[in-house]
């Protein structure tokens, strides 16, 4: 199904446009209390500054809601779909249910953006045909208005303090393309490690001995071995074979990035919950789990997959 194929779609997505806290609190509250009192299940997951002044509006009601700190859990945009919308959606498979997901707001840096801005178009296609509402405000006056031009692209319903509209400019797979932007390369002084089959091994132990020597250490570490893994074993299995891991400090981050022959063809790769049995399509999902941030370029001349890791 397309994801600008909306007609009698019970997936709801609407953009809400505001200015200021009496602004954000009259379009999100309304949303959360009909949700509530209709009985179906209300998460809000939005920047922590945000998450207060929410409760205090709610009053008793708040105690109803599942809460977020999307500065936290969705620090990465590719980790807010299996990680929080459907991980609270999904035991609610008869009825409504009902999500406020800020996931782009002032502060998002220029790196982090084309993910943001791309998970928002996928929303339309992770939930097509389920009776699932994602409301998702935009700040008008700290958001640039090309990030405002975008949420218009990527949400077919706008709504603001003079009401609701169609977007005519509602267009999420050109949004998915367009943002599948090709990388920036990394500095002169990176790591570069070429692999192939027999090396899964040194390739783990090159990245753990470079983020390391960089200041990774602990539970991160661990999780930056598992990710590298994983990703490596998918360039064996399904990128030719072979794979190219580039290892390098970046300010208070850690980054590597691992490229192979491989074309991801599923724009929903690494955002659909996988059971603990399920074998195969893991390697992307975990990676979205577990980095700061992940950035992917791919098409048919090869991919690339970039993963942030903050030194905290």
């Amino acid at each position: 199904m397309s994801m600008a194929d909306t007609e009698a779609e019970p997936f709801a997505h609407p953009a809400l446009f505001y200015r200021g806290s009496r602004q954000y609190l009259d379009g999100v509250v309304p949303f959360v209390r009909e949700g509530l009192e209709a009985g179906e299940p209300v998460a809000v997951a939005v920047p922590g500054r945000n998450l207060e002044p929410l409760r205090a509006e709610l009053g008793e009601m708040a105690s109803e809601v599942r809460f977020f700190d999307m500065a936290e859990a969705g620090r990465n945009p590719g980790r807010i779909i299996p990680g929080v919308l459907r991980a609270f959606a999904d035991p609610h498979p008869s009825g409504g249910v009902r999500i406020v997901s800020e996931s782009i707001w002032p502060g998002r840096s220029a790196v982090e953006y084309p993910a943001c801005v791309q998970h928002e178009a996928l929303i339309n296609l992770a939930f097509s045909g389920r009776a699932v509402t994602v409301l998702c405000p935009y700040d008008l006056e700290g958001l640039d208005p090309e990030v405002i031009k975008d949420a218009e692209a990527t949400h077919p319903v706008l709504l603001d303090d003079s009401g609701s509209r169609s977007s005519g400019d509602y267009a999420p797979e050109r949004i998915v393309r367009d943002y599948n932007r090709p990388l920036l390369d990394p500095p002169p002084a990176v790591a570069v490690f070429a692999f192939g089959h027999g090396a899964l091994a040194l390739v783990r132990t090159f990245a753990v001995d470079h983020a390391a020597r960089a200041g990774l250490a602990g539970e991160r570490l661990e999780d930056l071995r598992l990710i590298v893994s994983e990703l490596a074993a998918n360039s064996l299995d399904h990128g030719g074979g072979a794979g190219v891991l580039r290892v390098w400090p970046e300010g208070r981050q850690v980054i590597f990035d691992i490229s192979d022959a491989g074309h991801i063809t599923d724009p929903l790769a690494g955002r659909r919950p996988v059971t603990p049995r399920q074998r195969g399509c893991r390697g992307l999902l975990v990676t979205n789990l577990l980095g700061d941030l992940v950035r992917v370029h791919t098409g048919p001349d090869g991919t690339t997959v970039r993963v942030h890791f903050d030194l905290r």
